[in-house]
């Protein structure tokens, strides 16, 4: 079985891969493609991307930026994407990229997992990959993120940067690639109130009450992103992680009307590059390396050694993280900067038990 490599840290390589995606030449809201270049037949590397566009700042843009950086490196790999404008438009997008002669089709996004099985089963010798969700198809590649590991981390520093005790976070739907990050957060608050005798209050969400938790309906509408953020502020909390692709940006835009008192943590990746005009609200981000997955698959899958089964980004191997601190970095103290280690080697040895109902065990 073939599997994909460690990947280098998100705040190098990664992050390097978004900022390509971020300021380079970036094709219209609209299917986009870039032929390869190189000698022989191209190899096609198709997306379908979820809701939200090539350019919401969070998954979809970091996803097709790995598509890039394998293009960038292997020229003769020639690369598209199709935007979802709803979930029903999962299913043709994915049956068109088969029809369009497509070597590899990558969905992105857990909602696509039912038409990614429905399409898969019914073109068996056509080579799939899938982001954020499992697949029992010995046909389709599974790429997802144990992104609870690195979320705890950002509810530890939250915990610890609190000035007012409350803490929130809030997500874009009640799917457990969203929830799984509000688990992390939500535990490594209780970690940080276990082992330093706070405690710091959670808004938005308990992993013991989930139907309790909070939820724009959306990862695209920022008005509401932005009224979210604002009643939590209202209620106590001046740390907050959005978990909504773009509707998460309505978090910015709410830090930013409170004049410095309402500081976030950002989701997927490195916030400073992906969202910089709120760059000097975000504390740091919880990352999942996306770009360097896609990458490696993309490279392997063009060199006719296409993964099988599934990979599963984790702290160990750096599929998952906490970004830099950026312009926090002086505002961090020392000790919480060591206790942040302390925990991330605690979680990866075992030591720190991750509890979350959704948590992804290692393949």
């Amino acid at each position: 079985m073939k599997t994909l490599h460690r990947f280098a840290p998100v705040a190098a390589v990664g992050a390097a891969a978004l900022l390509l995606a971020s300021c380079g030449s970036r094709p219209d809201d609209t299917a986009g493609s870039a032929g390869g270049s190189g000698g022989g037949d191209a190899f096609k590397a198709c997306m379908v991307l979820d809701t939200g566009g090539v350019d919401d700042r969070s998954f979809n843009q970091s996803s097709y930026a790995g598509m890039e950086a394998a293009k960038a490196e292997n020229p003769n790999i020639e690369i598209s994407y199709v935007p979802s404008a709803d979930d029903t438009q999962y299913t043709p997008n994915l049956q068109a990229q088969v029809q369009a002669g497509c070597d590899t089709i990558i969905g992105v996004g857990g909602l696509m997992a039912d038409s990614m099985k429905e399409v898969a089963s019914a073109n068996p010798d056509q080579s799939f990959a899938e982001i954020d969700s499992s697949s029992e198809e010995a046909n389709v590649y599974a790429l997802q993120y144990n992104t609870a590991e690195a979320a705890f981390l950002g509810g530890y520093l939250a915990a610890g940067m609190t000035k007012t005790g409350v803490v929130g976070t809030w997500g874009g739907l009640p799917i457990p690639p969203v929830t799984i990050f509000m688990d992390g957060f939500w535990e490594g608050v209780q970690h940080h109130n276990q082992q330093k005798g706070t405690n710091v209050r959670v808004l938005g969400w308990d992993e013991n009450n989930p139907g309790g938790g909070t939820f724009a309906n959306s990862f695209q509408d920022q008005a509401a992103g932005r009224s979210i953020t604002e009643t939590l502020a209202g209620q106590g909390a001046d740390v907050i992680m959005p978990v909504a692709g773009q509707a998460g940006l309505g978090a910015g835009a709410a830090a930013e009307a409170a004049g410095g008192n309402l500081n976030l943590v950002w989701v997927d990746t490195d916030g400073c590059e992906s969202a910089e005009q709120y760059c000097k609200y975000f504390i740091s981000s919880v990352t999942k390396n996306l770009t360097d997955s896609v990458k490696e698959y993309v490279l392997a899958a063009a060199d006719g050694e296409a993964p099988t089964g599934s990979y599963v980004g984790t702290l160990e191997n750096e599929g998952v993280g906490l970004a830099p601190f950026n312009q926090f970095d002086a505002q961090v103290p020392a000790e919480l900067k060591s206790e942040l280690e302390a925990v991330r080697a605690g979680i990866v040895d075992g030591s720190i038990e991750i509890t979350s109902p959704s948590a992804i065990a290692a393949s």
